[in-house]
């Protein structure tokens, strides 16, 4: 496998540790030769990296990784990644606030009024902010109807949502990664999708990779539609 060397794959382990891992992004330009303890790393968080370092370049963190930078942590996984797993990343700005962008698509248990796809929903256990629920398609032009459970943990201070699969299927592992940030012109909402197709899978994972993506801008699309016309008539 080829992974870029240098300031790209900096930028996207930099980027994972924002996103998942808490890291303060300003303090990490402050100090590009810092560790990942120097920059408030933790036990916690070098676990998450160390997830999704495999997940994505399937490349194992080693333990004493707090004592790496970023730039050391990046020339890591350059050496030593193996062929890529899925991931994919999609995005789109739906013109609302962002509280309210916020609390529809958190609202498990309306997503078969906010996605296509969706059928049916149970909600199987609720802690806090972690949900567990079984998800159930329409049924598909074979005429099956797709059913799994996943969990999701939403983390209103920081507006970011981590899932994953707990059935997972096909997939060997399937995590997905939600956040939310304001842009002048609403709320911009990204889905981040890391995962492996099991050997036995009817696709792989290129071409799981094409219909997530495909999937996953037509169901962005209604998302931004369902809310702004809620926004706009101001029914939420």
């Amino acid at each position: 496998m080829t992974v870029t060397h240098g300031q790209p794959l900096t930028t996207e382990i930099t980027a994972i540790l924002v996103a998942h891992c808490g890291l303060d992004a300003d303090a990490a330009a402050r100090a590009p030769a810092a560790s990942l303890e120097e920059l408030g790393m933790d036990s916690l968080a070098l676990l998450e990296l160390s997830a999704v370092v495999a997940d994505r370049w399937r490349v194992q963190i080693p333990e004493q990784a707090g004592q790496l930078s970023i730039p050391a942590v990046a020339d890591l996984v350059a050496r030593d990644a193996r062929p890529a797993a899925g991931h994919t990343e999609n995005s789109i700005v739906i013109a609302a606030p962002l509280a309210l962008v916020w609390d529809i698509t958190n609202d498990v248990a309306g997503w078969t009024e906010l996605f296509t796809e969706y059928a049916v929903v149970e909600i199987l256990h609720r802690d806090g902010d972690t949900v567990r629920f079984r998800l159930t398609m329409h049924p598909d032009e074979n005429g099956i109807s797709w059913s799994w459970v996943s969990e999701r943990t939403a983390d209103p201070a920081t507006r970011q949502v981590r899932a994953h699969r707990v059935e997972t299927g096909p997939f060997e592992y399937m995590r997905i990664h939600w956040s939310y940030t304001e842009e002048p012109e609403g709320t911009r909402m990204t889905w981040v999708q890391d995962f492996a197709m099991k050997p036995s899978a009817p696709v792989d994972d290129a071409g799981m990779t094409e219909r997530i993506n495909t999937n996953s801008r037509i169901q962005l699309a209604v998302i931004k539609d369902t809310i702004e016309r809620a926004y706009a008539g101001g029914t939420r």
